[in-house]
């Protein structure tokens, strides 16, 4: 049976990859075509409003009754399970009147980040990032958000999700949540994707100590594919955290009037906050680079101490081995072979020159 070498899959998955994230070419600039893995078997459309005096909260519910409950007043937040499913999210862009181009952006999973103003609504597109305890590994989901006069509509992929603490603060009416503007709950989902990136880096920034302190005391072979696999999931945070940055700081400095003055603090908050992130990221991907660098050190280091004492042992062994040589010629006319002590004295000689060299080595601390 033929076996396919490591390096062959490696470059088929990402092939593979790459082609299940892009459209067909020449498909018309807005198609609403789903590009990712479906995730759910059913969308959901989930909806809370409320306003200072309190909340209602509705699940699976339609298009229909969305669009009615946002012209009633309140806040209206609509949170959409599964972008896999394109006609509800033409449906909602029919209600909402959402550009083409954004419908696009929202269903494809592999969108970068970024935020586009419209007239009546805002665009964002962001990472939801978590790390899988059982694989190790980073895992990330594109989050669509679309901030309206009196309205937000959230985009997810699966049912699972970090923004369950905003729904307890609306239903609980914890902090400034229920009093404020819609601009201040597409702030409140926005922070919570944040905060979970640094539950992720912290995680990552553990096990890369770990790493590192365990490489310094035993190096093992599986420590380099381990390497690989740290950098590998800090370099998916890096490609998803750094237009967080640009995306955060063109909100800050928007003039759109749906992000009132009272929560431009908030924002401005959030961009220090991504900005804290980058750092540490840049930080693990330094550290990793060392620990690379380390690892082959330690790996040459260890293969010259066994140069060393292989080449202290054949330098001792050569003189040995002249002599050997020498009393293994045939020659009748060898005066030494008539010795009666020639055998022993030979010995002796060969013990004295193994001793001396040994310890001339060890008092150059060549051993």
């Amino acid at each position: 049976m033929r076996t396919r070498a490591p390096g062959t899959a490696r470059r088929n998955r990402r092939r593979a990859d790459i082609r299940s994230g892009t459209v067909t070419p020449g498909s018309i600039p807005g198609a609403v075509v789903h590009v990712g893995e479906r995730r759910l078997l059913t969308a959901r459309l989930d909806v809370i409003r409320y306003d200072s005096s309190g909340y209602s909260e509705r699940q699976d519910v339609s298009v229909e009754s969305c669009a009615g409950r946002v012209a009633k007043g309140g806040i209206t937040w609509m949170n959409v399970n599964g972008v896999h499913d394109v006609s509800l999210i033409e449906r909602l862009g029919e209600c909402f009147d959402l550009h083409p181009m954004t419908m696009e952006d929202i269903v494809n999973t592999t969108q970068r980040p970024k935020v586009e103003e419209f007239p009546d609504y805002i665009f964002m597109v962001l990472k939801m990032i978590a790390f899988n305890e059982e694989s190790q590994s980073i895992g990330i989901e594109h989050v669509s958000v679309i901030l309206g006069k009196n309205f937000v509509i959230s985009f997810l992929e699966d049912d699972g999700d970090v923004f369950d603490l905003v729904r307890e603060r609306i239903r609980s009416a914890g902090g400034r949540i229920r009093w404020m503007k819609a601009d201040y709950l597409a702030y409140s989902l926005m922070d919570a994707v944040v905060d979970h990136y640094f539950l992720a880096v912290e995680r990552m920034g553990d096990i890369i100590e770990e790493v590192d302190d365990r490489l310094l005391e035993d190096p093992r072979p599986g420590d380099i594919g381990e390497i690989h696999g740290l950098k590998r999931g800090i370099l998916s945070l890096r490609k998803a955290v750094w237009p967080i940055r640009e995306e955060v700081g063109q909100i800050v400095k928007s003039e759109s009037p749906l992000l009132t003055p009272e929560s431009r603090v908030f924002w401005r908050d959030l961009y220090d906050h991504c900005i804290q992130i980058i750092d540490l990221v840049e930080t693990h991907r330094d550290i990793l680079g060392g620990m690379h660098d380390t690892y082959l050190s330690i790996l040459s280091h260890r293969m010259n101490e066994v140069m060393k004492v292989l080449t202290i042992i054949s330098t001792i062994f050569i003189p040995l081995t002249f002599i050997a040589g020498v009393y293994g010629m045939n020659f009748k006319e060898m005066p030494e072979l008539q010795w009666r002590g020639g055998y022993y004295s030979v010995w002796a000689v060969m013990i004295l020159i193994a001793t001396g060299l040994f310890l001339y080595f060890r008092r150059k601390n060549w051993l």
